[in-house]
């Protein structure tokens, strides 16, 4: 389980720094070659999605099928191996979450300036006529 949740973050970090790189000021024919590569690039890594709700569904099912751990039955180690458990499961779910953002909001970025592009193309063939 440890290997999808430190695939999961590589993919996150690797998403954020994409998400830094689109939004970066830069010239207009290093941003259009930028955001045409992160265009294609998006299409494959559309798995993602898929892949961190089902480790959300995992983390639904495992919340929902966990051993209480209450009262005076427990030790302070199971407590304290209950609030990790918990707190663990908290932060993948922070972490599927954020994926799916992240993903979103790259794909939004590039969708947006492809719209500014085919705009400035059609204002630029108006002022031309």
């Amino acid at each position: 389980m440890a290997l999808q949740w430190m695939i999961l973050a590589y993919v996150v970090a690797a998403e954020a720094a994409v998400a830094i790189i689109v939004t970066l000021p830069s010239p207009k024919a290093v941003k259009s070659r930028i955001v045409s590569l992160v265009s294609l690039i998006l299409q494959p890594s559309l798995f993602i999605i898929p892949f961190s709700a089902f480790q959300l569904l995992d983390i639904y099912w495992k919340n929902e099928h966990r051993l209480m751990c209450s009262g005076e039955t427990c030790t302070a180690a199971e407590r304290d191996r209950h609030e990790k458990s918990i707190y663990k499961a908290q932060r993948n779910a922070v972490l599927c979450v954020s994926a799916c953002l992240l993903y979103w909001c790259i794909y939004r970025i590039c969708k947006y300036h492809r719209d500014i592009q085919s705009m400035e193309e059609v204002e630029k063939r108006y002022k031309e006529e």
